[in-house]
């Protein structure tokens, strides 16, 4: 069930997806998908870890707020532009913690993948009081900025993307679903429709196409950051990054995690930036046992 949090005149959609009782742990999604794309295998490791899941969609995304449309240039150009198109990153958080405010949770577990992880490290940094822990997935470190942010990407990988054309129709959102999750997955590892009719179909039962909107996309990926560095985070973090991440390279996380103060660094061998089925159990494995950290218990 679809509820709303709201920051400002911004509403932010969220949903909890199971596990009542359980501690709360917020995930937070990568750039261009809403909260439909999260598994529904992950989510069930999650919730028989112990977890109260709940995930949200960005502002530009999903059945969130969608800003009016302007002259913002592919994502890429918006990456490297000195001047944000439409909000800040600190905006970005600052949804976040709405959608915490909204559920009832003073202080909650991130898990934040791809673009979500960055968002999850901004969180962490900007509203220190309320994250338990922090587990920042496939994603770039907060510290890097414009050109500094190019070195972490596999170039092709997004150039290649750029190539993608499919019609806007529910076949045609299928196909273009399918050809990400499979550039995404680790070299070798098949992707089957199966793997990703079920986010498409959630999407097109609430009308959305996150995918598809590459304005909205820009605006995400163009918040520029004006906050303190990834050292100045507290909370007990863990950094997970595939080795295998054919758009991402694992340097990003090694710098995450050396950046952080007493981080825990896990990468997996053969594992991509689209996060296939074999790999579900072990990542909710690593989140109890960085929540186990603080001492919560199950």
């Amino acid at each position: 069930m679809t509820r709303y949090a709201h920051n400002g005149e911004v509403r932010i959609a969220f949903e909890e997806l199971g596990g009542a009782g359980g501690d709360p742990l917020l995930l937070i999604t990568g750039l261009g998908t809403s909260r439909f794309w999260w598994p529904d295998g992950l989510v069930a490791e999650l919730v028989n870890n112990g977890f109260h899941v709940a995930a949200y969609d960005h502002r530009d995304a999903g059945e969130s707020t969608r800003l009016p449309d302007g002259r913002t240039g592919p994502p890429i150009t918006a990456l490297l532009r000195r001047v944000a198109p439409a909000y800040s990153a600190e905006d970005l958080t600052d949804d976040a913690v709405g959608v915490l405010d909204a559920l009832g949770w003073e202080r909650a577990h991130l898990f934040g993948h791809s673009m979500g992880g960055l968002v999850a490290q901004r969180t962490a940094i900007r509203h220190p009081s309320r994250v338990l822990s922090l587990t920042s997935s496939s994603a770039v470190p907060s510290d890097a900025k414009g050109l500094r942010t190019l070195r972490y990407l596999r170039l092709a990988a997004v150039a290649r993307f750029a190539r993608l054309h499919h019609p806007a129709t529910p076949e045609g959102n299928l196909a273009l679903a399918v050809a990400v999750a499979r550039m995404l997955a680790a070299p070798g590892r098949p992707v089957g429709e199966d793997e990703v009719r079920e986010f498409v179909a959630k999407e097109a039962a609430h009308q959305v196409t996150s995918f598809r909107d590459s304005p909205a996309q820009s605006r995400q990926i163009g918040a520029k950051w004006s906050g303190e560095p990834l050292a100045s985070i507290a909370a007990p973090t863990l950094v997970l990054h595939g080795e295998a991440d054919p758009l991402l390279r694992v340097a990003a996380a090694h710098d995450i995690a050396a950046a952080v103060p007493g981080a825990r660094l896990r990468t997996l061998p053969g594992v991509g930036h689209f996060l296939t089925r074999e790999v579900w159990p072990a990542y909710a494995g690593e989140l109890r046992a960085c929540a186990d950290r603080i001492g919560v218990t199950r």
